[in-house]
């Protein structure tokens, strides 16, 4: 993730103090941070998924990518500095290394959330109960197809895309 600080080079550097809430969960910002220095905490509803302090790290991508509410609330732990990118999406679409990067790094973790449910079902799949319902979870996530590929118009404008 250090290597992703390069691209970030002349972008915004902001400092927060620890306790700012960065994303709230449920709302759409359209901003994308990359944390430079410091400690943050994810947050779904009231339980810390994760804290966070590895430099480079990706805060909001989801949102925007999906265009919709942040999925989790991410607030420093620990002053901060991170580069904040107040139109991600259109950051995204002008850098293709930087998109590249976002996509790889996407689908490392879903990679690792259906590895874990797949070993979760092995585990399970005898089971009358709820456990035994992984199998279920696991095929909607991999055949969840909501949104339908639509090019925009800067497809039919920039040959790369």
């Amino acid at each position: 993730m250090r290597s992703f600080l390069e691209v970030c080079q002349g972008a915004r550097l902001t400092e927060f103090p620890a306790g700012e809430v960065l994303l709230p969960e449920g709302t759409t910002s359209g901003h994308l941070f990359v944390l430079n220095e410091g400690v943050v905490e994810v947050l779904r509803g009231d339980t810390q998924v994760a804290t966070v302090e590895e430099p480079g790290a990706l805060f909001g991508e989801m949102s925007v990518l999906l265009s919709r509410p942040h999925t989790a609330t991410v607030r420093t732990l620990t002053p901060c500095k991170l580069y904040v990118f107040d139109d991600a999406a259109n950051f995204l679409r002008s850098n293709p290394q930087v998109a590249y990067h976002v996509a790889r790094l996407i689908a490392g973790r879903l990679n690792a959330a259906t590895s874990y449910l797949a070993d979760i079902k092995r585990q399970f799949e005898d089971r009358a109960d709820h456990l035994g319902m992984v199998g279920e979870v696991l095929d909607t996530l991999m055949h969840n197809q909501e949104d339908e590929f639509k090019p925009g118009p800067e497809r039919e404008t920039d040959p790369r895309l």
